[in-house]
């Protein structure tokens, strides 16, 4: 009985520690999609430092001026932006930091309670084995089997029992082992956070100063506002002479291009119709009735549409396009939207309305234009307000480039994407280069920033 009684002792206490080494793996926390949003994060930082080093140069430009400018203004504007945008990922990635250091705080006290309670069942383990280590002990165990399967599923108990205390062990180094690891990973991170912390207070200061910087310049440019409201209101016709220039080029070459298509249409029906009467004449000799023709086939078919057919290389043109949305390159090779689409408020004189076809690109003096995808140049102009616009179709849309100096495409043209078109133009007297930037669906303006690739 007593015997008995120490075997199911001993059977209990190793299903007990069975129980207990499956109940005490730690759970490991999926950290994929935090890793991938702090990339992210990090590729935002980057890409806004960077325009931010574009904005100072474009500003070290402008301060060649003797006054406060609104080219100096706009920059100012995008850059307080930019600035804001940066330290508002600083922070989302203090956010993270903070979610992972939480989430390792917590897997670092489960792994120590794992730990603490494998070292004390390890520990009754073994001075449950030294008490029954003896071979006498074992093989009475053994041997007071009912039966032979009783005796060899006795030995197998011993066995795995053996083989669990080993694995007991290793559980225990494993879990020592990651725990160790977890902590060095979070003093890694509690540092990463110590050190944005304080990239974010700085950016801060450096705000501050450009605020101040920015207000000083309004405040000049303000008490010129008669002068300014003047060419504002110059500026604001010669926009409006603009898009009228622009859409009579592309109401002209839609007019062209339906001509050419009712000419086409016109061959065609011309070569039906000497077909027919060449028909008819063979037949006569023949001296064979000829066939009927279908009310359809000698219908004059008349276009009713001011808008031609796309060929098949157009249709599939206007599709790469519009496939392309939000992956277009930028039509400068570095730049930035100083002007957004649509209608605004002028920074500078409050209650002064502005309305923009497309998007305003302020870049560095000498800056090339470029084709945003393959056309055909379909329209080139002398500008209203100055300098040359080009105009690139797309299939049914078209890419317009307005503020060039130096153009040195032609029409009728075929360009590739990326291919220089021309110089943007650079005001001296405002210290600034920038570039008018439009995109039509036929004759429909659309937002180009939400086509450029991280155009917002």
């Amino acid at each position: 009985m007593q015997f008995r009684s120490r075997r199911r002792r001993r059977g209990s206490a190793v299903i007990l520690l069975l129980l207990f080494f499956v109940c005490s793996v730690p759970v490991v926390h999926g950290q994929g999609n935090t890793r991938n949003s702090k990339r992210e994060l990090e590729k935002k930082k980057k890409r806004i430092n960077e325009e931010i080093k574009e904005i100072n140069a474009q500003l070290s430009q402008t301060k060649a001026t003797r006054k406060s400018s609104m080219g100096t203004l706009l920059a100012l504007n995008v850059k307080l932006k930019k600035r804001q945008e940066l330290i508002a990922a600083i922070n989302a990635e203090v956010s993270l930091l903070d979610r992972d250091i939480n989430a390792n705080v917590q897997h670092a006290a489960q792994l120590q309670a794992s730990l603490e309670k494998l070292k004390r069942e390890y520990a009754r383990m073994i001075v449950f084995a030294q008490r029954n280590q003896d071979a006498y002990n074992t093989l009475m165990f053994i041997f007071a089997a009912e039966s032979f399967n009783q005796a060899y599923a006795r030995m197998k108990y011993i066995q795995q029992y053996s083989e669990f205390r080993k694995r007991q062990a290793v559980q225990i180094l494993n879990t020592q082992t990651e725990l160790l690891a977890r902590l060095r990973e979070l003093r890694s991170q509690q540092k990463e956070k110590f050190d944005l912390l304080g990239t974010e207070k700085k950016q801060q200061v450096v705000l501050s100063s450009e605020k101040q910087q920015h207000e000083q310049v309004l405040t000049e440019l303000q008490k010129k506002e008669k002068v300014l409201r003047a060419e504002l209101d110059k500026k604001k016709k010669d926009a409006e002479l603009l898009q009228l220039s622009i859409k009579r080029i592309i109401e002209a070459e839609i007019k062209r291009k339906a001509e050419e298509a009712r000419k086409r249409e016109e061959s065609r029906r011309l070569a039906a119709e000497k077909a027919k009467a060449e028909k008819l004449k063979a037949d006569k000799k023949k001296k064979t009735k000829p066939v009927s023709e279908s009310p359809r086939e000698v219908r004059d078919e008349k276009p009713d549409r001011l808008v031609p057919e796309l060929t098949e290389e157009a249709i599939a043109l206007s599709a790469d396009f519009s496939n392309n949305r939000g992956k277009l390159p930028w039509p400068v090779g570095k730049g930035l939207i100083c002007e957004q689409y649509g209608q605004h408020e002028h920074p500078a004189i409050k209650g002064f309305i502005m309305f923009n076809n497309g998007i305003e690109i302020c870049c560095a003096k000498g800056t090339q234009a470029r084709a945003v995808f393959d056309g055909e140049v379909t329209g080139i102009a002398l500008s209203p307000a100055g300098g040359k616009l080009v105009i690139i179709r797309h299939g049914e849309y078209l890419s317009v480039y307005s503020n060039l100096d130096d153009v040195n495409v032609k029409t009728g043209q075929k360009v590739s994407l990326k291919q220089t078109i021309g110089t943007v133009m650079h005001d001296e007297e405002e210290g600034k280069s920038q570039m008018g930037f439009q995109i039509w669906k036929e004759q429909k303006t659309m937002d180009p920033g939400g086509w450029l690739i991280n155009g917002r």
